[in-house]
């Protein structure tokens, strides 16, 4: 089943992304489950994901920002002696997450402490991009404000 979002972008303009975005959500299979993870909201531009990560060393793991998607990869080496293990419950395979971030966001940092990988995200919103007011004019005031301009 697919699922068709365009009514819901009749009124918006420069939305493709997002619809495009909303159409694979919508439609993906099966979303990958390995490492698990956590997004919080720290401020009102501010985001912390927070991925569990057992296992793995900071040289293990690359997190790279690319265009509007923050990519996290990981891969932990063969180790080079043998082990005979009774039980293995802690998962180190190799993965890549994938997250699509809002425009205007950016990375502040990562770190990998006690077996979670935090990785600060702050939207910042350029100055030409904010809400700005616009003077309505009437009557006279239209002459002087065309003068003035």
């Amino acid at each position: 089943m697919t699922y068709d979002f365009t009514p819901l972008f009749r009124s918006a303009i420069g939305f493709d992304r997002l619809a495009a975005m909303a159409g694979n959500i919508a439609n993906a299979q099966a979303l990958p489950s390995y490492p698990p993870y956590n997004i919080e909201k720290t401020a009102e531009t501010d985001y912390v994901l927070t991925m569990a990560l057992a296992g793995f060393r900071p040289e293990d793991v690359d997190v790279v920002q690319e265009d509007n998607t923050l990519v996290v990869r990981g891969s932990v080496p063969e180790n080079s002696r043998d082990r005979d293990w009774l039980h293995r419950g802690i998962a180190t395979r190799a993965f890549e997450r994938r997250f699509v971030l809002a425009d205007h966001t950016e990375i502040d940092r990562a770190d990998l402490m006690n077996g979670l990988l935090s990785i600060a995200v702050r939207q910042v919103v350029p100055v030409a991009a904010r809400p700005r007011r616009i003077p309505v004019y009437t009557g006279a005031n239209v002459t002087e404000a065309v003068q003035a301009a």
